[in-house]
């Protein structure tokens, strides 16, 4: 397929088992302009192909690996400018590229976010101010969370944005030597987030631009993602 017809974006998704999941949202990447590179790690045994999309490269882990890990593997070999980092529980209605693409004409900005919908409509928390203390302590009192106003579809700074959905300059992730493997799962993506404001790259979200993420909460209900999730947090 000519270069011409693809987006110059090299998208990394991470699967837990997550065949079903992961063939919807293949199948929404069929039915638009497609990424020029996706790369599928099965972070889990699997034993179902995946469909023959142009581009697709598939790799198997002899042994589970961490979020971090395994998106700095994906990534760390292209040479595409821009960097996807999806979830396979994230679900596109529309091409999200063209919009996000358009916002790093802005040479400060690192990283862009859409805005995330869960299945029923409700805007999701994406996108936060940084914690602390205090307000991890409101937040777990039922009150402020965090997360911005959106007001409008026009893009605007963050804090951190989370990695269910996430484009990346390439020079920026580089500069900042990626996701940091010390964290197994969670809070790597404000982290991340972190060293690029003070690296000098700008965190965006787009709210003109909509996901819908079928969440699974797996901190709320197993104790091991619970302990990765504080310990991540602390």
């Amino acid at each position: 397929m000519p270069e011409s017809v693809v987006h110059p974006v090299c998208l990394s998704v991470v699967s837990h088992g997550q065949r079903r999941l992961l063939a919807d949202l293949l199948g929404d990447l069929a039915g638009m302009r497609r990424p020029a590179e996706l790369v599928v790690t099965d972070n889990l045994p699997e034993s179902q192909p995946l469909p023959p999309l142009p581009g697709l490269q598939r790799r198997s882990n002899p042994r589970p690996l961490g979020f971090a890990e395994n998106h700095n593997r994906a990534l760390g070999q292209t040479g595409q400018p821009w960097l996807a980092v999806v979830n396979p529980d994230i679900r596109l209605p529309e091409d999200p590229f063209p919009a996000l693409l358009g916002c790093f004409s802005d040479p400060t900005v690192g990283v862009v976010a859409p805005r995330v919908l869960a299945p029923d409509g409700r805007l999701e928390d994406n996108a936060r101010r940084f914690p602390g203390f205090n307000d991890l302590v409101r937040k777990a009192m039922g009150g402020d969370d965090g997360r911005y106003t959106v007001d409008g579809d026009a893009p605007q700074p963050v804090d951190w944005a989370a990695g269910m959905f996430l484009l990346i300059r390439a020079e920026a992730f580089r500069a900042v030597s990626g996701f940091d493997p010390a964290y197994h799962l969670y809070y790597e993506d404000v982290d991340l987030c972190a060293r690029m404001w003070r690296s000098g790259w700008r965190v965006v979200l787009h709210p003109g631009v909509t996901v819908v993420h079928h969440a699974r909460r797996s901190s709320r209900r197993h104790w091991r993602y619970m302990l990765w999730h504080a310990r991540s947090m602390a």
